[in-house]
Formats: C-alpha cells, sequence, structure tokens
C-alpha cells in the first residue's frame, strides 16, 4: 500500500492513495498529526468525558452528552451502517485505523496534552459518528422551545412571533450559486460561508483527497472522513447553507418510580406514561462524571420510548406507583402547577432522528466524493439526514441542484413550536417528509442565507431576509463574475437592519443638543459596520443601549430568571440575547405589552451622548474564538503578536460576525471557512479558514491564514500534482 501525502504553501493536506480505504486511513493519519489535540477534545466530548481534563466548566456539556445518550446514539448508528452499508462502514474503520495510529504522533506536537495531562485515548470505529453527533446536535436548536414555554407562561402565545429570529443558540451560512450566463468562463460558481461558533483550531479543515475513483478537494470536519458539506470533485460542486428545519421534539414526561426487590440503587424501575393512558418501563442507569480537580458527579439517565431525557427535573421520593412528577394538567398548559409552576421540575425527552432512526446520514458520504453530475449528488443526498440543509449543486454540463437534504419526521404542529405532552395522543411521529423540497435558480441567481425559501415548510423560525436580500441585488448588478470577485460579497457589510432602529431615532424630537448631533451623524451614516468606523461604533452603542433598557422593562423582566434548565440549555434562554436577535421585530409591533418604546429610544441616545464610545467599531468588534483551554495572550490584538484581531461586519451582514447587542460587541460566530468553487476551472476556486491548516502552536500553519480571514483575502486552491510534488513539504510513501 502506498499512499503520498504532499502539503501546498499553506500546509493544507492533499493526500493520494491506492483507493478509496486506503485515502480514509490517510486522512485519519494526516489530521491525527494536525489535529491531535482538537479530535481527543472532540471525542471526549462526544462521551461525555471532557470534565475530566477541563474541569467544572465541561461539566455541564458532559451531563447533556450522557443523559441524551449521543455516545450509545453513535454506537448504534454505525452498527446500523454495517448492516445496512458495510461498505461505507469499512471505509470509516479506516479512517479510524488512521487516526489511531496518528494520534501519538501528533500528541507529541500538541503542548494541551501536557498542560492537563492527558493522554490520547483509542478511538472507535463510531467515534466519528459520535463527533458528528455532539458537533451537531443543537443545530436545530430545539432548546428555543424552552424559551417559547417561557415567553408564552409569561407574556402569552404572541409572544412566539414576536421572538421568532436566527437567535443565538443557533447556526447559519451565506451561500450562492451564479450560473454560466452571468460568469467570465461560462461555467456556473458555487460561493459562501458557514457562519458558526468559531473554535480554535477551526471547525473546518482544507484538504485533498484523491484516489483512482475520484479526486475531491473540500472542507471537511476534523474526526470525520470525507468532505460532506462543501467539495469539488472536478466536475461538479456542492455547498450547503442549514435549513432551519425542525426535527427534534422535546416532551414532558409523567415518571414513576416502583420497587425492586429491596428498593435500593440501580435496582429501582422507571416507568413512563405514555399516550394510551398505560405505564410503560423506561430504562435507567447512573453513571459516573470524572471532573478535574473536583468530586465525581452522578447523572442518571433516563430514556423512555419517546427518546432520552434530556431535562431529569425533580426526581422526588420513591414512592409505590405514584408519579414523582406530575407534568402539569390541562389548566396549565402542563406548566407542573403541583409544584409551583416551576416546569424545570418536570422531566423532558428528547426524540430526534439519529436515535429513532439509527442513522446519521453517512451513507451519503462516499457517493458524494464519487459524484460526476449533478445527479450523482443528487442521489447521495437522498441518504442524508443530520443536520438538515438546503444544497446547491453544479457540475460542468449545465446541471444545478438547489434542494432540501435531511431527515425531518411528520407530527402534529404542536411537536414543532412548544413542549407536548407526552402522555397524550396526537404527538406521535408518522413517518418523515417526502420529498424534500426544491428551490429554483431564477436569472441565474440562487442565494440561501438561512431565510425562509425552500425549507419553509419544515421550519418555525428562520434568519431575516437582509443577507439573502442583499446578496440577490449585489449578484444581480453583473453578467461577468469571476471566481475572484466573490471574495467581495464574502465582505459586504451594510446593515439593512439598522433602518427601523434609525427611523424610531429620526422620529424624536425634544433631544439635548448632544444627542441631536448624535442622530444627525447617524442618519447620515452609510450603515456600513466596518472595523474603522466612529458611526458604526456609536449606532451598536445605541442599538445595546435599546436591547438592555427594553430586557429591564418591567413588562420582558420577569423573563431574566428562566427556571433553573441545565446550564447547557441557557444560551437559548437569556433575556438579552432574545431581545438583541428579535430588535426588528419588537421595534415595529404594533403594540409591545405597553413598553413606550420612543422613550427607550430617546433614553438609549441620551445615555450614548452622554459617553460616547471612544474608538471606532473594531476597538470593542473583536474576534472570541472558543479555546477548549482559555489562552488570555488572545485577548487583545496587535499586529505583530497575532492577539486577536478587530473585525467588520454585524449579525445582519453579510459578513456576520455576530456579537450580542446589549450584552457584548465582541464576536464569537462568524465565518467558520470561505470558498470559492469555480466549476468550470477548478484551478481558479479559492478559500479561507479563520487560523490555518495546523492545530498545533508552533506550525507555520498554526494562524497563518487569520490575516487574510480578516481582510477578506482568499488562497488559491492547488491542483497541480507536479506543483505540489516540487514544492511539499512533506511526502509519506507506505
Amino acid at each position: 500500500m502506498t499512499v503520498e501525502i504532499y502539503r501546498d504553501a499553506w500546509g493544507v493536506p492533499h493526500l493520494r492513495a491506492g483507493d478509496a480505504r486506503e485515502l480514509a486511513h490517510a486522512q485519519g493519519l494526516a489530521t491525527a498529526h494536525d489535529r491531535a489535540w482538537q479530535l481527543e477534545v472532540e471525542r471526549h466530548r462526544a462521551r461525555g468525558t471532557s470534565a475530566a481534563f477541563l474541569g467544572a466548566d465541561a461539566l455541564g456539556w458532559d451531563r447533556f452528552a450522557r443523559q441524551a445518550r449521543l455516545d450509545d446514539t453513535a454506537r448504534r448508528c454505525f452498527t446500523a451502517l454495517e448492516r445496512r452499508d458495510p461498505e461505507t462502514a469499512a471505509w470509516v474503520r479506516a479512517y479510524v485505523d488512521g487516526v489511531n495510529q496518528g494520534l501519538p504522533e501528533g500528541a507529541r506536537r500538541a503542548p494541551e496534552f501536557t498542560a492537563v495531562g492527558l493522554a490520547p485515548g483509542r478511538w472507535e470505529p463510531w467515534t466519528p459518528l459520535g463527533v458528528w453527533l455532539a458537533t451537531h446536535v443543537l443545530f436545530a436548536g430545539f432548546p428555543a422551545k424552552l424559551w417559547r414555554e417561557e415567553a408564552v407562561r409569561h407574556l402569552g402565545p404572541d409572544a412566539i412571533g414576536l421572538f421568532a429570529t436566527d437567535g443565538p443558540g443557533t447556526s447559519g451560512s451565506n451561500g450562492w450559486l451564479v450560473t454560466g450566463e452571468r460568469t467570465t468562463t461560462g461555467g456556473p460558481v458555487i460561493a459562501g460561508d458557514p457562519h458558526r461558533h468559531i473554535e480554535a483550531p477551526g471547525v473546518y479543515q482544507q484538504i485533498r483527497l484523491s484516489c483512482p475513483e475520484f479526486d475531491v478537494i473540500g472542507l471537511a470536519v476534523p474526526g470525520v472522513p470525507g468532505i460532506a458539506h462543501f467539495g469539488h470533485t472536478g466536475t461538479v460542486a456542492w455547498a450547503i447553507t442549514n435549513a432551519m428545519a425542525d426535527y427534534q421534539d422535546l416532551y414532558r414526561e409523567r415518571l414513576r418510580r416502583t420497587r425492586d426487590g429491596d428498593g435500593l440503587g440501580q435496582g429501582d424501575r422507571v416507568e413512563a406514561l405514555g399516550p394510551d393512558g398505560a405505564w410503560h418501563p423506561a430504562s435507567r442507569h447512573t453513571e459516573i462524571i470524572e471532573v478535574a480537580d473536583g468530586d465525581p458527579v452522578e447523572v442518571e439517565v433516563i430514556e423512555t420510548d419517546r427518546g432520552p431525557v434530556v431535562i431529569n427535573g425533580d426526581t422526588g421520593p420513591y414512592s409505590d406507583g405514584d408519579p414523582y412528577s406530575d407534568g402539569g394538567d390541562e389548566t396549565d398548559g402542563g406548566s407542573g402547577r403541583d409544584r409551583g409552576g416551576d416546569a424545570s421540575t418536570v422531566p423532558i425527552s428528547l426524540r430526534h432522528p439519529p436515535r429513532v432512526a439509527e442513522d446519521l446520514g453517512f451513507s451519503s458520504l462516499l457517493p458524494l466524493l464519487r459524484a460526476r453530475r449533478v445527479a450523482d449528488v443528487d442521489r447521495a443526498l437522498d441518504d442524508w439526514a443530520e443536520p438538515v440543509n438546503v444544497v446547491q449543486a453544479a457540475d460542468t454540463e449545465g446541471g444545478l441542484l438547489h434542494r432540501v437534504a435531511g431527515r425531518v419526521p411528520v407530527r402534529s404542529e404542536d411537536n414543532r413550536t412548544r413542549i407536548v405532552n407526552a402522555w397524550e395522543p396526537g404527538h406521535e411521529w408518522r413517518g418523515w417528509y417526502a420529498p424534500m423540497p426544491r428551490g429554483t435558480v431564477d436569472d441565474g441567481i440562487a442565494v440561501m442565507a438561512n431565510q425562509r425559501g425552500p425549507a419553509t415548510p419544515l421550519g418555525v423560525e428562520f434568519a431575516p431576509p437582509h443577507r439573502a436580500t442583499r446578496l440577490r441585488a449585489l449578484l444581480g448588478t453583473r453578467r461577468d463574475w469571476s471566481a475572484a470577485d466573490m471574495a467581495g460579497l464574502h465582505m459586504d457589510t451594510h446593515l439593512a437592519s439598522a433602518a427601523l432602529l434609525l427611523d424610531h431615532l429620526a422620529a424624536l424630537d425634544g433631544l439635548t443638543p448632544e444627542a441631536v448631533s448624535l442622530r444627525d451623524r447617524l442618519l447620515h451614516w452609510n450603515r456600513h459596520m466596518t472595523a474603522d468606523s466612529t458611526e458604526a461604533a456609536t449606532y451598536a452603542a445605541v442599538r445595546g443601549a435599546v436591547v438592555r433598557r427594553l430586557a429591564a422593562h418591567p413588562a420582558l423582566a420577569r423573563l431574566t430568571e428562566p427556571r433553573l434548565y441545565p446550564e447547557v440549555f441557557r444560551p437559548w434562554l437569556a433575556l438579552v440575547p432574545r431581545v438583541a436577535f428579535a430588535l426588528e421585530s419588537l421595534l415595529k409591533a404594533e403594540e409591545l405589552y405597553g413598553i413606550d418604546r420612543a422613550e427607550v429610544v430617546r433614553a438609549a441616545v441620551e445615555e450614548v451622548a452622554g459617553d460616547p464610545p471612544k474608538g471606532t467599531w473594531g476597538d470593542t468588534h473583536r474576534l472570541a474564538p472558543w479555546r477548549a483551554l482559555p489562552d488570555p495572550s488572545y485577548d487583545e490584538y496587535d499586529e505583530d503578536d497575532e492577539r486577536e484581531p478587530g473585525l467588520s461586519g454585524d449579525h445582519d451582514c453579510v459578513l456576520c460576525t455576530s456579537a450580542v447587542p446589549g450584552l457584548t460587541d465582541r464576536a464569537a460566530r462568524g465565518p467558520a471557512a470561505r470558498y470559492v468553487w469555480d466549476v468550470a476551472r477548478r484551478e481558479n476556486s479559492l478559500w479561507v479558514v479563520p487560523f490555518g491548516a495546523s492545530g498545533v502552536p508552533d506550525s507555520p500553519h498554526h494562524r497563518d491564514q487569520l490575516p487574510l480571514w480578516v481582510r477578506g483575502d482568499l488562497v488559491p486552491v492547488v491542483t497541480d500534482w507536479t506543483k505540489l510534488m516540487e514544492d511539499s513539504t512533506w511526502r509519506t510513501e507506505r
């Protein structure tokens, strides 16, 4: 077996092997050399064991991972994959073998292992599925249903619409396709950028995979074989955005404990009340979470016929058959009246497709790599499951694709919007939504930016249309687009969502002279959130003050103390971010619970006029990536010492670098990669990631792409094997 691993000028691995299985092994090996620390963090997160070396800060996630049974679900999905698709299962095993071979060397290069006293563990065949599941289980934002319950409880059912938006807990993307009638080559171009929480190392890995069957460039997820989301095979290219579909349900459960033998320990049984009025056995066991520098924590894991109980509620005393949590009654919507109205004491289970169908969609991965035409991509995606995506693809023969891919259950409308009662009929799943919706390509353009579109029948909350509207308008101005031109679109900073607040500002009278001067500046502002703009900083300050004042108003302030749900769900329950991302809706509503919005805006403007920002938007709007081990040396940025940079953009800009107005200007979310696929000439394709190809701190490719990413520059995709062999920094033959 001969495997060749080359590295281009940016350290991107280009892998060549004799067949697909050898290539998967090489991908695992190269990834372990480059990203050993990241791989091990993700493996532990999938198993719910990260607190053992990261400490108590990781306990909330570990508890969720155990209770949601992520590792067990991955194991079940792999077992089913072996049965349904043994070729893909063997291919995944080869990747895992490569990871296990490469981890010892990768760990020697990564100082984080020494810092926390961690030795690399052994990957199991299902570990890549666990990594994928842990990465995407919160993508559909099922905790938003907890928020809706709180909003309705305090404000009534109209609050669901008022706060419906692409909230802080979800991830989105931009993506666009232009056909040959609008390009210089006469062939399609696909471009975009996935928006995720920015992590260091990055969540996407630039890579090339080549064997006699295929030769594909794309963005892989470290820990997962193949190229799922963004790829170019030479004759066909594809890309995705989050469809914003709703495919995960939460159920209030009525549980009771019954004694088994002497009623002690693991032998105690749990039963759940079903929609048939009968009590059904639920599985139950306990697990121990080890915590670095802390005491071990015991967690109870329960699973009903709906799914794992991810909110245990009040376990209550053992009884002779009475429910230990009654889940409420018909008069209070199941809010748990008998326990003081605190729904956090009610057990809540999660039902989601991978657990039900034992499938994550990995059978799509090899067919995607082997795709030659749009029809091949289309067929491959019929097997896709998690997460649900909107896909665009184009090939060299003029084929185009714009469709939704994934698995969405058919069930009642109540399931989609709220927590439902497990013991009531009508909330069962009734198969899968089919066929999946398809979009169109109009006048040579298709744009996807998480707005309402082909996925509308499948979702509840979507992103505002601003990014999609802006992209379509910009793309429509030309018919001579090249791949290189697309970088300018990635970096567009126009903030259309500013209009409503500025309209409120324009309508004010009786302001102090300082506030009048501030208002006049903002009304003449070009509405671009550029890092060097003082007006953008001033607008952000006013917006933040409006958000804080709205959140502090007595009509909304009761939502500042939501019920004590588990820590992992709290980002969806925080009032200030909810107000911030729903600000347009709250400002334009006919009536807002008696809040005088004009006075709120007036007070905010006067506040900022009295203490205006001292610098530009980029002075405070800085990159704030997540690191498993926090590194205070990156708290500030300087060109010379590579600390984290100031950024242009904002949540509703095409350059979607999301701050949380009213809370922080720092950007934890943004473009986790940028790509341009030139379908006619793959060698003209371009890409960039926020940091670099390597996760090793002392590697020259650890952060070498960051300055380009900040400026909006893109790195050429290398396709010439001769040049790679001449210039490569590493070659391995076995």
